[in-house]
């Protein structure tokens, strides 16, 4: 089956990770998935919040906003703090990117990952979840050779990807035209051991069944597969 932008039901958007794409960041990438542009930019602090103050270990948080004229229409600033949607992203992206690295051995310091939409066709959340990994990396890898951190600090890398039901076949990475009239709509993250870390999956005009779930997943396994090659890649070079 061709889709609306003639991929097959199982291929990836073209994924892409531009590293230090901003100077001034510990960490900094613009991901791309298809359309989607998410900039992932790490910050490193050389403290915790007050609630982790003394326990000898890190944290790392998340930040997610969308610019607003990442859609098709203008959508007002959070200018009075993130909306729900934005909260749940968040929260979203810190969790996952909390199992990457190994808080005990980076000491009492703080990670920020701020990923800010600059363009939206879907998928911002898993973009900005592999994005924020790479990321993540470039920054720990700074502090592993200046001798700050021991390397096993990196404990495994991280991806997501979005998979669906549409028009009663089973995609993988829905663009937005895709994603407004999925019937099943789900993102799944995983990491480099074939773990699962998260899934998120919603019957949005019927329910699905076992056997779609686990078609779903193996869609999704593939998908972050290949997108872990490419983290890999570019975190080589």
């Amino acid at each position: 089956m061709i889709r609306v932008d003639e991929r097959t039901t199982n291929q990836l958007r073209a994924v892409t990770f531009q590293p230090d794409f901003v100077e001034y960041p510990e960490g900094s990438v613009l991901v791309s998935f298809g359309k989607t542009r998410v900039l992932c930019n790490v910050t490193i602090e050389d403290f915790v919040p007050k609630w982790m103050a003394g326990k000898g270990r890190g944290w790392l948080t998340a930040e997610y906003a969308m610019l607003p004229r990442a859609t098709h229409e203008r959508t007002q600033r959070e200018t009075t703090g993130p909306g729900a949607r934005s909260q749940e992203i968040k929260r979203l992206i810190g969790r996952s990117l909390r199992m990457a690295v190994d808080l005990e051995k980076l000491g009492e310091r703080t990670l920020t990952l701020d990923c800010d939409v600059l363009q939206a066709d879907g998928g911002t959340r898993t973009a900005a979840i592999s994005g924020g990994y790479v990321a993540v990396a470039i920054a720990l890898t700074r502090l592993i050779k200046a001798g700050k951190v021991p390397e096993s600090v990196l404990r495994s890398a991280v991806a997501a990807v979005s998979v669906g039901v549409v028009n009663g076949k089973a995609m993988l990475d829905l663009c937005y035209q895709e994603d407004s009239k999925a019937d099943v709509d789900m993102n799944v993250v995983m990491n480099g051991k074939g773990e699962l870390i998260e899934i998120q999956g919603t019957g949005e005009h019927s329910g699905f069944s076992r056997k779609q779930l686990d078609e779903l997943l193996t869609l999704a396994e593939d998908g972050i597969r290949q997108i872990m090659e490419l983290q890999q890649r570019i975190l080589s070079d």
